[in-house]
């Protein structure tokens, strides 16, 4: 645990400032905050955000032009082709697309009452491309804290530590929230708040805060 206490310490300043900013994200940035949870399956999240980004100079979200180029790199001159590729861009496109096309709905459920895990199931449900890392992942970014992102780092960790064996997969959500509880249960037990350890397993493997 040692280890883990001294990376704490010295992501923790990191940590909370990209809590902050989770917070705080304005809600006319959440389509866009959606847009980067998509893209960053079997993506570099770098890319992800790059790509978001560019989505976000052009009006995607007003335009709703095919982002197919964005994606593929193309749009922004062959020089930078691979610094901003996304993996299987024709599928992230039209998911893209998919979910402007639903995005009122999206809100009304974002601002309803019910409670957070509902929110995702209803995400999960709603948005093709989403599972529940992928909603997790989103609803974290626009300043939820009730959720673990189970990517290959959080689960590398859990094995580390001993909270999962190697050969466990997420194979169905039921699967999902079962590690999901058993990573809130260990972060608990070493006194770090839920939010905080999936960002500072984050930043053990890649060396810094990314959201």
């Amino acid at each position: 645990m040692d280890e883990i206490f001294l990376l704490y310490k010295k992501f923790k300043k990191s940590i909370k400032e990209c809590q902050r900013a989770f917070a705080n994200v304005p809600k006319n940035e959440y389509f866009y905050e959606l847009c980067y949870c998509l893209l960053t399956p079997a993506t570099k999240a770098e890319n992800a955000l790059q790509a978001t980004n560019l989505l976000k100079k052009k009006n995607f979200f007003e335009l709703g032009f095919d982002p197919v180029e964005i994606l593929r790199g193309t749009e922004i001159g062959n020089n930078s082709t691979k610094k901003f590729y996304i993996r299987f861009h024709n599928t992230k496109s039209k998911r893209l697309l998919a979910a402007r096309q639903i995005w009122e709905q999206i809100i009304e459920i974002l601002e309803s009452k019910i409670s957070s895990f509902e929110k995702r199931e209803f995400l999960v449900a709603m948005v093709d491309g989403f599972g529940f890392k992928e909603a997790s992942h989103f609803l974290r970014n626009i300043g939820y804290r009730d959720f673990a992102i189970l990517d290959r780092h959080i689960l590398k960790n859990l094995n580390r530590y001993g909270i999962i064996s190697g050969d466990v997969k997420i194979s169905s959500p039921k699967k999902y929230l079962e590690i999901e509880k058993l990573f809130f249960e260990f972060a608990h037990s070493i006194g770090i708040p839920p939010s905080d350890l999936d960002l500072l397993f984050w930043a053990k493997e890649t060396g810094y805060v990314l959201k």
